[in-house]
């Protein structure tokens, strides 16, 4: 059943969310600090270990690179793009008027960053992309049933130190991923594997950028950079087109 991949993520986002929230009140700020931190040189090293394996390839000479260019390109038009368009802003914007509607005023809240940081590690990566992709042409859910458990671990630790917002970046998966699986019904003829190789280095280098913003190395926009991850297959349409 095409969807199903996508529905079991959101749950499982969920239940792991509100085990975190339960596992936070027994929690001081002191561990919930380091914990933070370990999470994000976790979520660093993703990100590395996706684009050195999507950017480099063994062959009989040696070590090739491959897709370095096309990336930068998407990483600098996607910018360009996403700045535009707002798209950090606006999930900033969403998230903390959710935040007014759902805490008190003198609530020490982490509300905005639970929601903007969980909604880009669940959504930025190739496992949401191919994912949701094999669950749309294929009804097959199985890379987003392994998602969903990584997905579910994580919700329970962001959850124990940012708080209830993280539960709301369930609703960003369903739509994101949602969204694929239904496309991918009709653009399943056009998609290579290369085509998916050089999206997916690009969302690795993204992963990058959100380990460096929890380790609070760098503040990067992020979700402006998010619209990068489609301009390999842009690319694509007008080299087919040509």
């Amino acid at each position: 059943m095409s969807g199903l991949g996508t529905i079991v993520n959101v749950a499982a986002i969920l239940v792991g969310g509100l085990a975190g929230l339960v596992l936070k009140k027994y929690l001081p700020k002191r561990i919930t600090g380091t914990v933070m931190q370990g999470v994000g040189l976790a979520v660093l090293i993703i990100g590395i270990s996706g684009a050195l394996s999507s950017a480099f390839r063994i062959a009989d000479d040696g070590i090739s690179t491959d897709h370095i260019l096309l990336m930068i390109i998407s990483l600098a038009v996607g910018g360009l793009i996403g700045e535009l368009i707002r798209i950090e802003s606006r999930l900033d914007s969403f998230a903390k008027f959710c935040e007014k509607k759902l805490t008190k005023p003198s609530d020490d809240s982490t509300f905005t960053q639970g929601f903007v940081t969980a909604t880009l590690v669940f959504c930025v990566g190739s496992m949401a992309i191919v994912g949701s992709m094999e669950d749309g042409i294929n009804g097959n859910g199985d890379i987003l049933f392994a998602k969903s458990t990584l997905d579910g671990i994580s919700a329970m630790i962001f959850a124990s130190t940012l708080g209830f917002g993280v539960l709301f970046s369930a609703v960003s998966v369903g739509v994101y991923q949602g969204i694929i699986t239904v496309l991918a019904i009709f653009i399943a003829p056009y998609m290579s594997d290369t085509l998916v190789t050089q999206m997916s280095f690009v969302g690795s280098v993204l992963i990058v950028s959100i380990g460096l913003n929890m380790l609070q190395i760098a503040k990067i926009k992020t979700g402006n950079l998010l619209p990068a991850i489609f301009i390999p297959a842009i690319y694509h349409i007008i080299l087919w087109i040509w």
